[in-house]
């Protein structure tokens, strides 16, 4: 099954939300596993998040979602840029009730998770998470 969805929210934290509640309700259409789903609602919420918090004021969260057969892909862009320092490699802040929690958790959740070149004045992460349970289309 291949399902695709892309939405272009505003700039708010009401927007984190609705972008999980759309990714529950593509995940509900497939037999992937609980800790799967799990793992991808804190995907998109980090995400999410770090897009509300860090684009430039009048930009939009961006998220395509893509579900085939046994991947979800998420993409969450927004005018800005990454800010110095920031990287997916980033350790754990210490101590753990202060910001700084996103891109870890994002790097410890995904498969894959890259800042990807999108136009010049955008900030695109993709992330993509295997999702088990699922069974995969028979190829006919």
């Amino acid at each position: 099954m291949r399902v695709t969805t892309t939405l272009s929210l505003p700039r708010r934290p009401s927007s984190v939300t609705r972008a999980r509640h759309v990714l529950a309700t593509l995940l509900s259409l497939t037999d992937a596993a609980e800790d799967s789903r799990g793992h991808l609602a804190v995907l998109i919420t980090e995400a999410c998040t770090n897009a509300v918090l860090h684009a430039d004021p009048d930009s939009t969260v961006d998220i395509t979602i893509v579900i085939d057969d046994d991947v979800c892909l998420l993409e969450v862009g927004n005018r800005g840029s990454i800010p110095a320092g920031a990287g997916l490699d980033a350790a754990l802040p210490a101590p753990l009730t202060v910001g700084g929690r996103g891109l870890p958790l994002i790097t410890a959740l995904a498969d894959t998770a890259a800042f990807v070149s999108g136009p010049s004045d955008q900030v695109l992460l993709r992330v993509t998470k295997h999702l088990t349970g699922v069974r995969t289309s028979p190829v006919p």
